[in-house]
Parts: C-alpha cells; sequence; structure tokens
C-alpha cells in the first residue's frame, strides 16, 4: 500500500520540459489507482503544457496495459498543444513491449534521462 511519502510519479520541470518518472509501485497498481494518479498527472499538464514531455521510465522494469494507457493519455494531452513525447531509461522488457505495440514508432527511446533533454532541447 502506498503511504503519505510515497508518490506513484515524480513529475519535473526542466526549462519547458516536463519529466514525469514513475516509481515501481505503478508496476503493481490496480486500474482505478491508477485513473487517481493519472489524474493528478494530467492536471499540471493540462494547466502549464510543456513543450516536450519525457517518460523517465529508469525505475520500473515492466510496463502493463493499464500503464500504457496512461501513457497514451498523457501524449494525448501534450500532442492536442503541439509537444514532442519521448521516452528514457526503458529496460529491455520496457522496450520490448513498446516495440511489440509499436508505440516505439509513436515515442523516440533514449537509454538516459540527459540524452531525451538533449534531443527535446535542440531544434
Amino acid at each position: 500500500m502506498a503511504d503519505s511519502n510515497s508518490q506513484p510519479f515524480v513529475i519535473e520541470r526542466h526549462g519547458d520540459i516536463a519529466i514525469i518518472t514513475p516509481s515501481p509501485e505503478v508496476e503493481r497498481m490496480p486500474e482505478n489507482q491508477m485513473e487517481q494518479a493519472a489524474q493528478l498527472v494530467l492536471a499540471p499538464l493540462r494547466a502549464d503544457p510543456p513543450a516536450g514531455l519525457i517518460f523517465d521510465l529508469s525505475k520500473v522494469d515492466y510496463v502493463g496495459s493499464v500503464f500504457l494507457s496512461f501513457l497514451l493519455r498523457c501524449h494525448k494531452r501534450v500532442k492536442e498543444h503541439g509537444s514532442e513525447v519521448v521516452v528514457a531509461g526503458a529496460s529491455a522488457k520496457a522496450r520490448e513491449l513498446l516495440h511489440m505495440t509499436a508505440l516505439d514508432t509513436l515515442w523516440a527511446l533514449y537509454n538516459t534521462r540527459k540524452e531525451a533533454i538533449a534531443a527535446l532541447t535542440v531544434d
């Protein structure tokens, strides 16, 4: 169970870039809790749309269908404002799933957060 200090997602800003880092607990999060967490993540993206969005998956090993649905909702939200979306730090398992679902054709994959930030800040 999550306590008040445990956040399923950390949202950071690096200039005009938003970075969403899920904690390992999202791997086991039921759909109803993921939905609540998604609303908390989407609210600041809606209020202050970033120029770019990085999903930093370095803290999770596995991503399931509920989590993929969350990623797609975030993608849709920021794409409405013309923002670019990329993935950083995906594990081999996560990369395989992104490839099997063809989401690796939707999002550029970077090994590190630093690489992703560099890619989004170069025009």
